[in-house]
């Protein structure tokens, strides 16, 4: 058994984060991960947005880490050279009877904090983007695009100077919380076993069920685990807009099928959503038929055929079908009564944008007595 000073468990952006905020406060810093590279799961599989902080309760974890973390994140980026653009959204309603709609997104957007969004009249908009349709619409001039690997180099950059080491095709598989410390038995070409005196369980979409192969920590503060998946296709060549473009929300927590932009310019549409069993990141063709429709409420120009499959990522769930979306939840000792653990739960979108507050606050809820 090797002892060791603190353990995260997965190397995406937010686990990446905290190995970074805990090696900088002078931590000891084991990073261990599952695959043959960091950051291969939820972190690359998204919309590489960086979000206002817009459309979540307010108050909710995520409306509070959505917005100070955007803040850090455009300081860190423009510290360490990360790729992004401060290009602004538009999120549109396409006929009267959702203007409302954008009258509650601007009501919760005060709440929350974000005090720069500007309603927009249907020419204003389209002075914007000339080919977009609209009876009105929102303008969100903080919300951004970046370059998420660059971000995970720069992350995992710090942590490594800091002190911080990276293990790959390191998979833990289970684990007990012992009053010396959390063991952790941990798989690969070398298997070895580690006793901890922290370990925080960021592994997105494995998170609720490596928090089940541990010992010693109550079932009961483990939530039920769901999978939702969503695809994204491509548009070739170059888009006649130069920001993202989001339908106005309707009842449902999924925000509809939006266009973004990536650095070099090129559109994407989506996500669909779908609730899954299983781990598969396939895009089926067929699967942009139903796109066209709900993209041409808003651009009408969209032509016939064009929409190629792009990618598909799975969003880490922790609330089912027909239920309310679930807050972030980074559970520390003061919940679940294991010292030194700290497990986070359904960190989904904006949880790229969130990534440094999240860190924050992982130090935060463990305690004064960890460090």
């Amino acid at each position: 058994m090797e002892d060791v000073d603190a353990v995260v468990i997965g190397a995406g952006v937010v686990g990446l984060a905290v190995a970074r905020a805990l090696a900088q406060a002078g931590r000891e810093v084991l990073i261990l991960e599952a695959e043959n590279a960091f950051g291969t799961g939820t972190s690359s599989r998204n919309s590489e947005v960086m979000h206002a902080g817009i459309y979540y309760p307010t108050g909710s974890l995520r409306a509070r880490l959505c917005v100070r973390g955007k803040q850090l994140l455009y300081d860190f980026c423009a510290s360490h050279g990360v790729a992004h653009q401060r290009c602004g959204k538009l999120i549109v309603a396409a006929t009267a009877d959702e203007l409302p709609a954008l009258d509650r997104l601007l009501a919760t957007a005060h709440a929350n904090g974000v005090p720069d969004l500007q309603r927009l009249g249907a020419a204003e908009a389209q002075a914007l983007e000339p080919a977009l349709h609209c009876v009105g619409a929102l303008l969100s001039p903080s919300t951004g695009i970046i370059d998420s690997h660059g971000l995970m180099l720069a992350l995992l950059g710090d942590a490594e100077a800091a002190g911080a080491v990276l293990a790959l095709c390191a998979p833990v598989q289970a684990g007990r919380c012992t009053p010396q410390g959390i063991e952790l038995d941990v798989g690969g070409e070398e298997p070895m076993q580690l006793r901890a005196r922290t370990v925080v369980n960021s592994a997105s979409l494995q998170a609720p069920a490596l928090a089940r192969q541990f010992k010693g920590l109550d079932a009961a503060h483990i939530p039920h685990d769901h999978l939702a998946k969503g695809c994204y296709f491509t548009l070739p060549g170059r888009a006649p807009f130069s920001r993202l473009v989001y339908p106005a929300p309707g009842q449902s927590s999924h925000l509809g099928v939006h266009l973004t932009l990536d650095l070099g310019g090129q559109a994407r549409f989506g996500p669909s959503f779908e609730w899954v069993d299983a781990i598969d990141y396939t895009v089926d063709a067929a699967g942009a038929d139903h796109f066209y429709a709900e993209v041409r409420r808003y651009w009408p120009g969209l032509p016939d055929c064009v929409l190629q499959p792009g990618y598909a990522g799975i969003r880490p769930k922790i609330s089912g079908p027909g239920e309310p979306a679930a807050d972030f939840r980074i559970d520390g000792p003061a919940v679940h009564g294991v010292p030194g653990l700290v497990n986070l739960f359904g960190i989904e979108s904006p949880g790229l944008t969130s990534s440094l507050a999240i860190a924050d606050l992982v130090l935060e809820r463990l305690g004064p007595s960890d460090f």
